[in-house]
Protein backbone atom coordinates (compact mmCIF):
# COMPACT_ATOMS: atom_id res chain seq x y z
CA UNK A 1 0.00 0.00 0.00
CA UNK A 2 1.75 3.50 -0.90
CA UNK A 3 0.62 6.70 0.37
CA UNK A 4 2.46 8.70 -2.29
CA UNK A 5 2.09 7.31 -5.73
CA UNK A 6 4.15 9.98 -7.46
CA UNK A 7 7.91 10.78 -6.20
CA UNK A 8 8.02 13.83 -4.55
CA UNK A 9 11.12 15.92 -5.54
CA UNK A 10 12.36 18.55 -3.55
CA UNK A 11 11.58 22.20 -4.03
CA UNK A 12 13.60 25.34 -3.61
CA UNK A 13 11.68 27.87 -1.43
CA UNK A 14 11.60 29.51 1.37
CA UNK A 15 14.60 29.42 3.20
CA UNK A 16 16.21 27.64 0.81
CA UNK A 17 15.38 29.65 -1.77
CA UNK A 18 16.94 32.38 0.07
CA UNK A 19 20.13 30.35 0.09
CA UNK A 20 20.31 29.99 -3.21
CA UNK A 21 19.99 34.00 -3.78
CA UNK A 22 23.64 33.68 -2.90
CA UNK A 23 25.09 29.94 -5.21
CA UNK A 24 28.88 30.39 -5.16
CA UNK A 25 29.81 28.68 -8.82
CA UNK A 26 32.15 26.20 -8.01
CA UNK A 27 35.15 25.20 -11.02
CA UNK A 28 35.01 21.43 -12.00
CA UNK A 29 35.41 18.50 -9.24
CA UNK A 30 38.02 16.26 -9.85
CA UNK A 31 35.78 13.48 -11.86
CA UNK A 32 34.67 16.29 -14.00
CA UNK A 33 31.34 17.60 -12.89
CA UNK A 34 30.79 21.14 -12.39
CA UNK A 35 28.67 21.63 -9.11
CA UNK A 36 26.77 24.62 -7.78
CA UNK A 37 26.58 25.26 -3.92
CA UNK A 38 24.46 27.15 -2.08
CA UNK A 39 26.15 29.71 0.47
CA UNK A 40 25.35 30.01 4.17
CA UNK A 41 22.65 32.09 5.96
CA UNK A 42 23.44 34.44 8.50
CA UNK A 43 21.73 33.04 11.20
CA UNK A 44 20.03 29.25 11.12
CA UNK A 45 16.17 28.81 12.02
CA UNK A 46 14.47 27.42 15.20
CA UNK A 47 16.07 24.15 16.07
CA UNK A 48 13.04 21.51 16.01
CA UNK A 49 12.55 19.35 18.73
CA UNK A 50 14.79 21.50 20.93
CA UNK A 51 18.43 22.21 21.17
CA UNK A 52 20.69 22.68 18.14
CA UNK A 53 24.44 23.55 17.11
CA UNK A 54 24.77 27.02 19.16
CA UNK A 55 28.48 27.27 18.86
CA UNK A 56 28.81 27.45 22.49
CA UNK A 57 27.39 24.89 25.44
CA UNK A 58 24.82 26.35 27.89
CA UNK A 59 25.79 26.99 31.27
CA UNK A 60 24.07 23.81 32.83
CA UNK A 61 26.44 21.81 30.09
CA UNK A 62 29.39 19.46 31.68
CA UNK A 63 32.30 17.43 30.21
CA UNK A 64 32.36 14.23 29.58
CA UNK A 65 35.44 12.64 31.26
CA UNK A 66 38.78 12.96 28.91
CA UNK A 67 39.14 8.91 29.33
CA UNK A 68 36.43 6.64 29.18
CA UNK A 69 36.41 3.01 29.26
CA UNK A 70 34.14 0.12 27.65
CA UNK A 71 33.30 -3.29 29.04
CA UNK A 72 31.68 -6.49 26.89
CA UNK A 73 29.52 -8.01 29.24
CA UNK A 74 28.37 -10.58 26.73
CA UNK A 75 27.04 -11.73 23.35
CA UNK A 76 23.72 -11.41 23.11
CA UNK A 77 23.48 -13.70 20.18
CA UNK A 78 25.70 -15.09 17.26
CA UNK A 79 25.04 -16.36 13.56
CA UNK A 80 23.07 -13.13 12.27
CA UNK A 81 23.17 -13.10 8.40
CA UNK A 82 24.14 -9.34 6.90
CA UNK A 83 22.94 -7.45 10.21
CA UNK A 84 22.28 -3.99 9.58
CA UNK A 85 19.69 -2.16 11.12
CA UNK A 86 19.02 -1.81 15.07
CA UNK A 87 15.86 -0.95 16.27
CA UNK A 88 15.09 -1.38 20.04
CA UNK A 89 11.44 -2.11 21.37
CA UNK A 90 9.70 -1.20 24.22
CA UNK A 91 10.46 -3.57 26.98
CA UNK A 92 14.32 -3.97 25.58
CA UNK A 93 13.69 -6.71 22.97
CA UNK A 94 15.63 -6.13 20.03
CA UNK A 95 14.63 -5.82 15.98
CA UNK A 96 17.51 -6.33 13.63
CA UNK A 97 17.40 -6.35 9.67
CA UNK A 98 19.35 -8.61 7.37
CA UNK A 99 20.45 -6.43 4.69
CA UNK A 100 20.57 -9.19 2.25
CA UNK A 101 17.93 -11.52 2.63
CA UNK A 102 15.19 -8.81 3.96
CA UNK A 103 14.05 -10.43 6.87
CA UNK A 104 13.44 -8.68 10.41
CA UNK A 105 14.33 -10.64 13.59
CA UNK A 106 13.09 -9.68 17.24
CA UNK A 107 15.98 -10.62 19.36
CA UNK A 108 15.19 -11.14 23.47
CA UNK A 109 17.22 -8.58 25.36
CA UNK A 110 17.39 -11.87 28.25
CA UNK A 111 17.82 -14.95 25.98
CA UNK A 112 19.11 -13.78 22.84
CA UNK A 113 16.82 -16.18 21.11
CA UNK A 114 15.95 -15.25 17.89
CA UNK A 115 12.37 -15.16 16.07
CA UNK A 116 12.00 -14.14 12.53
CA UNK A 117 8.97 -11.57 12.51
CA UNK A 118 8.86 -11.39 8.56
CA UNK A 119 10.15 -10.46 5.44
CA UNK A 120 10.16 -6.69 3.33
CA UNK A 121 8.72 -7.19 0.01
CA UNK A 122 10.57 -5.84 -2.75
CA UNK A 123 13.93 -5.51 -1.31
CA UNK A 124 16.39 -5.59 -4.02
CA UNK A 125 19.67 -6.41 -2.20
CA UNK A 126 23.02 -5.97 -4.22
CA UNK A 127 25.74 -3.85 -3.38
CA UNK A 128 25.89 -1.48 -0.64
CA UNK A 129 22.07 -1.74 -1.07
CA UNK A 130 19.01 -4.13 0.32
CA UNK A 131 17.16 -3.80 3.85
CA UNK A 132 18.86 -1.42 5.45
CA UNK A 133 17.61 0.76 8.71
CA UNK A 134 15.07 -0.03 10.98
CA UNK A 135 12.91 2.55 13.14
CA UNK A 136 10.30 1.86 15.70
CA UNK A 137 7.23 4.41 15.93
CA UNK A 138 7.81 7.29 19.13
CA UNK A 139 3.69 5.64 19.31
CA UNK A 140 4.96 2.17 19.05
CA UNK A 141 2.32 1.70 22.02
CA UNK A 142 -0.84 3.40 20.43
CA UNK A 143 -0.05 1.79 16.84
CA UNK A 144 2.84 -0.72 17.01
CA UNK A 145 4.65 0.67 13.76
CA UNK A 146 7.87 -0.40 12.38
CA UNK A 147 9.64 1.48 9.75
CA UNK A 148 12.03 0.30 7.17
CA UNK A 149 14.20 1.93 4.85
CA UNK A 150 15.44 -0.43 1.75
CA UNK A 151 16.61 -0.03 -2.01
CA UNK A 152 14.31 -1.66 -4.37
CA UNK A 153 14.92 -2.05 -8.19
CA UNK A 154 14.25 1.21 -8.37
CA UNK A 155 14.98 3.53 -5.67
CA UNK A 156 15.69 3.76 -1.95
CA UNK A 157 12.48 4.43 0.26
CA UNK A 158 10.84 3.69 3.40
CA UNK A 159 7.94 1.60 4.45
CA UNK A 160 6.07 1.40 7.34
CA UNK A 161 4.35 -1.88 8.69
CA UNK A 162 2.17 -3.32 11.80
CA UNK A 163 4.01 -5.22 14.19
CA UNK A 164 1.88 -7.68 15.67
CA UNK A 165 3.84 -10.48 17.62
CA UNK A 166 0.27 -12.57 18.18
CA UNK A 167 0.66 -13.84 14.84
CA UNK A 168 3.13 -16.81 14.16
CA UNK A 169 6.44 -16.40 13.57
CA UNK A 170 7.64 -14.99 10.66
CA UNK A 171 4.13 -13.63 9.97
CA UNK A 172 4.25 -10.97 12.74
CA UNK A 173 4.33 -7.99 9.85
CA UNK A 174 1.21 -6.22 8.40
CA UNK A 175 1.24 -5.02 4.84
CA UNK A 176 3.80 -2.07 4.07
CA UNK A 177 2.49 1.36 3.61
CA UNK A 178 5.54 3.44 1.43
CA UNK A 179 5.68 6.78 3.09
CA UNK A 180 8.16 7.85 0.98
CA UNK A 181 10.03 7.03 -2.28
CA UNK A 182 12.34 8.54 -4.70
CA UNK A 183 15.65 8.38 -2.51
CA UNK A 184 18.45 7.65 -5.68
CA UNK A 185 19.93 3.89 -5.47
CA UNK A 186 23.11 2.40 -6.35
CA UNK A 187 25.47 -0.22 -5.84
CA UNK A 188 26.99 2.06 -2.74
CA UNK A 189 26.18 5.30 -0.55
CA UNK A 190 22.40 4.44 -0.43
CA UNK A 191 22.54 5.52 3.38
CA UNK A 192 19.77 3.86 5.16
CA UNK A 193 19.89 4.90 8.50
CA UNK A 194 16.66 6.58 9.99
CA UNK A 195 15.07 7.51 13.55
CA UNK A 196 12.95 9.33 15.37
CA UNK A 197 14.01 12.61 16.77
CA UNK A 198 12.99 13.56 20.28
CA UNK A 199 10.86 15.92 18.19
CA UNK A 200 8.72 12.34 17.21
CA UNK A 201 9.70 13.53 13.26
CA UNK A 202 11.33 10.59 11.13
CA UNK A 203 15.13 11.79 9.91
CA UNK A 204 16.40 9.60 7.38
CA UNK A 205 20.45 9.64 6.37
CA UNK A 206 20.58 9.36 2.36
CA UNK A 207 23.87 8.79 0.20
CA UNK A 208 24.58 10.28 -2.82
CA UNK A 209 24.41 6.79 -4.87
CA UNK A 210 28.12 7.24 -6.10
CA UNK A 211 26.59 10.85 -8.26
CA UNK A 212 28.54 13.22 -6.28
CA UNK A 213 26.86 16.15 -7.88
CA UNK A 214 22.93 14.71 -6.12
CA UNK A 215 24.97 15.91 -2.46
CA UNK A 216 24.46 19.80 -4.04
CA UNK A 217 21.35 19.64 -6.07
CA UNK A 218 18.14 20.60 -4.38
CA UNK A 219 16.21 18.61 -6.72
CA UNK A 220 17.38 15.43 -5.50
CA UNK A 221 17.11 13.27 -2.08
CA UNK A 222 20.05 12.20 -2.11
CA UNK A 223 23.23 13.32 -0.15
CA UNK A 224 21.08 14.60 2.57
CA UNK A 225 19.22 14.32 5.89
CA UNK A 226 15.29 14.04 5.17
CA UNK A 227 13.25 15.20 8.32
CA UNK A 228 9.58 14.23 7.66
CA UNK A 229 6.48 13.41 10.16
CA UNK A 230 5.34 9.85 10.37
CA UNK A 231 2.98 9.80 7.36
CA UNK A 232 6.22 10.96 5.41
CA UNK A 233 4.86 14.78 4.38
CA UNK A 234 7.64 17.28 5.13
CA UNK A 235 8.14 18.25 9.01
CA UNK A 236 6.96 21.31 10.55
CA UNK A 237 9.22 23.96 10.99
CA UNK A 238 12.01 22.82 8.25
CA UNK A 239 14.25 24.98 6.22
CA UNK A 240 11.69 24.74 3.37
CA UNK A 241 8.08 24.49 4.32
CA UNK A 242 7.55 22.27 1.56
CA UNK A 243 10.33 20.31 1.30
CA UNK A 244 11.96 17.13 3.37
CA UNK A 245 15.48 18.30 2.95
CA UNK A 246 16.90 19.21 6.61
CA UNK A 247 20.56 19.69 5.35
CA UNK A 248 22.62 18.55 2.14
CA UNK A 249 26.41 18.51 0.93
CA UNK A 250 26.07 14.96 2.58
CA UNK A 251 28.52 11.87 1.00
CA UNK A 252 27.05 9.13 3.18
CA UNK A 253 25.09 9.44 6.05
CA UNK A 254 25.01 6.00 7.97
CA UNK A 255 24.86 7.30 11.70
CA UNK A 256 21.74 9.51 13.40
CA UNK A 257 21.66 10.23 16.78
CA UNK A 258 21.03 12.90 19.55
CA UNK A 259 22.65 14.19 22.60
CA UNK A 260 21.17 14.75 26.45
CA UNK A 261 20.14 18.52 24.78
CA UNK A 262 18.47 17.19 21.88
CA UNK A 263 20.98 18.08 18.95
CA UNK A 264 21.17 16.10 16.31
CA UNK A 265 24.69 14.51 15.29
CA UNK A 266 25.32 12.54 12.05
CA UNK A 267 28.60 10.19 11.20
CA UNK A 268 29.53 10.05 7.31
CA UNK A 269 31.80 8.29 5.09
CA UNK A 270 34.33 10.56 3.40
CA UNK A 271 36.14 9.23 -0.19
CA UNK A 272 39.96 8.60 0.47
CA UNK A 273 40.54 11.26 3.10
CA UNK A 274 38.27 11.79 5.90
CA UNK A 275 35.54 10.58 7.69
CA UNK A 276 33.39 12.72 9.59
CA UNK A 277 31.25 13.36 12.85
CA UNK A 278 29.01 16.44 12.37
CA UNK A 279 26.48 18.56 14.74
CA UNK A 280 23.88 18.93 11.92
CA UNK A 281 22.00 22.70 12.11
CA UNK A 282 18.61 22.68 9.63
CA UNK A 283 19.16 24.73 6.47
CA UNK A 284 23.36 24.15 6.14
CA UNK A 285 25.67 22.89 3.76
CA UNK A 286 27.89 19.96 4.73
CA UNK A 287 30.05 20.57 1.88
CA UNK A 288 30.35 17.29 -0.38
CA UNK A 289 31.95 16.76 -3.30
CA UNK A 290 33.31 20.56 -2.68
CA UNK A 291 35.19 19.80 0.42
CA UNK A 292 36.04 16.65 2.26
CA UNK A 293 36.44 16.94 6.54
CA UNK A 294 37.82 20.22 8.14
CA UNK A 295 38.48 23.05 4.70
CA UNK A 296 37.76 26.11 6.43
CA UNK A 297 35.40 27.03 3.55
CA UNK A 298 33.19 29.81 3.71
CA UNK A 299 29.70 28.50 3.39
CA UNK A 300 30.12 24.91 4.72
CA UNK A 301 30.01 23.50 8.12
CA UNK A 302 33.43 21.39 8.64
CA UNK A 303 33.32 18.47 11.33
CA UNK A 304 34.20 18.72 14.42
CA UNK A 305 36.12 15.39 14.39
CA UNK A 306 37.74 13.57 11.43
CA UNK A 307 39.24 10.43 10.70
CA UNK A 308 41.27 8.53 7.85
CA UNK A 309 38.92 6.37 6.41
CA UNK A 310 40.91 3.27 7.32
CA UNK A 311 40.90 4.11 11.11
CA UNK A 312 36.88 4.72 10.67
CA UNK A 313 34.50 3.86 7.60
CA UNK A 314 31.86 5.24 10.09
CA UNK A 315 28.59 3.67 10.89
CA UNK A 316 26.04 3.71 13.43
CA UNK A 317 26.57 6.65 16.22
CA UNK A 318 24.94 6.59 19.67
CA UNK A 319 24.77 8.66 22.44
CA UNK A 320 26.02 7.64 26.27
CA UNK A 321 27.20 8.71 29.62
CA UNK A 322 28.26 12.33 27.27
CA UNK A 323 29.57 10.75 24.60
CA UNK A 324 29.24 10.11 20.83
CA UNK A 325 29.89 6.76 20.29
CA UNK A 326 30.90 5.37 16.99
CA UNK A 327 30.88 2.45 14.93
CA UNK A 328 33.52 1.50 12.52
CA UNK A 329 33.94 -0.89 9.51
CA UNK A 330 37.02 -0.66 8.05
CA UNK A 331 38.41 0.63 11.18
CA UNK A 332 37.09 -2.30 13.08
CA UNK A 333 36.45 -0.42 16.60
CA UNK A 334 34.56 1.47 18.32
CA UNK A 335 35.18 4.97 18.68
CA UNK A 336 34.52 7.29 21.74
CA UNK A 337 34.30 11.46 21.51
CA UNK A 338 33.61 12.80 24.84
CA UNK A 339 31.44 16.02 24.33
CA UNK A 340 30.78 19.30 26.45
CA UNK A 341 27.84 21.07 24.38
CA UNK A 342 28.44 20.51 20.73
CA UNK A 343 32.28 20.45 20.97
CA UNK A 344 34.81 17.69 21.43
CA UNK A 345 36.60 18.18 24.85
CA UNK A 346 39.27 15.59 24.34
CA UNK A 347 40.73 13.77 21.50
CA UNK A 348 38.71 10.73 20.19
CA UNK A 349 38.98 7.48 21.81
CA UNK A 350 38.86 3.45 20.25
CA UNK A 351 38.15 0.53 21.89
CA UNK A 352 37.32 -3.17 20.54
CA UNK A 353 40.45 -2.43 17.90
CA UNK A 354 40.10 -5.61 15.88
CA UNK A 355 38.47 -8.20 17.97
CA UNK A 356 35.30 -8.40 16.64
CA UNK A 357 35.43 -7.21 12.84
CA UNK A 358 33.72 -4.93 11.33
CA UNK A 359 31.27 -3.02 13.72
CA UNK A 360 27.90 -2.06 12.01
CA UNK A 361 25.23 -0.32 14.23
CA UNK A 362 25.56 0.69 17.68
CA UNK A 363 22.21 1.71 19.82
CA UNK A 364 21.81 3.26 23.66
CA UNK A 365 20.54 1.38 26.38
CA UNK A 366 18.00 2.72 28.55
CA UNK A 367 20.14 1.57 31.60
CA UNK A 368 23.30 4.04 29.76
CA UNK A 369 25.06 1.12 28.19
CA UNK A 370 25.11 -0.07 24.60
CA UNK A 371 24.04 -2.69 22.34
CA UNK A 372 26.44 -2.77 19.79
CA UNK A 373 26.46 -5.64 16.51
CA UNK A 374 29.23 -6.26 13.93
CA UNK A 375 29.19 -6.94 9.83
CA UNK A 376 31.31 -9.39 8.81
CA UNK A 377 28.84 -10.85 6.47
CA UNK A 378 28.21 -8.13 4.35
CA UNK A 379 30.61 -9.02 1.33
CA UNK A 380 33.67 -7.29 3.04
CA UNK A 381 34.54 -9.10 5.72
CA UNK A 382 36.07 -12.18 6.99
CA UNK A 383 32.91 -14.33 8.37
CA UNK A 384 35.56 -16.82 9.18
CA UNK A 385 36.90 -14.74 11.29
CA UNK A 386 33.71 -13.78 13.44
CA UNK A 387 30.05 -14.37 12.56
CA UNK A 388 27.72 -11.43 12.98
CA UNK A 389 26.66 -10.94 16.77
CA UNK A 390 25.06 -8.46 18.95
CA UNK A 391 26.84 -7.52 21.89
CA UNK A 392 25.92 -5.79 25.22
CA UNK A 393 28.39 -3.20 26.00
CA UNK A 394 29.17 -0.96 29.69
CA UNK A 395 30.69 2.23 28.53
CA UNK A 396 31.81 5.47 30.66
Amino acid sequence: MERNPTVRRPRVTSVLAAAAAVLLVAGCSSDGDSITRPGGRSSAPSKPGGGGSSGAPSPTESAAPAKGSVKVVRTLTTKLDSPWGLAPLPGGDLLVSSRDTGKIFKVSADTGKKTEVGSVPGVSAAGEGGLLGLAVSSDFGADHMVYAYFTTDSDNRIVRMVYDDKRPAGDQLGAPDTIFKGIPKGAIHNGGRIAFGPDKMLYAGTGESGDRGLAQDMDSFGGKILRMTPDGEPAPRNPDAQSVVYSWGHRNVQGLAWDADKRLWASEFGQDTWDELNPIEPGKNYGWPEVEGQAGKKGFVDPVEQWKPEDASPSGIAFAKGSIWMAGLRGERLWRIPLKGDKPVAKPQSFLDGKYGRLRSVVAADDGGLWLTTSNTDGRGKPGKEDDRILRLEVR
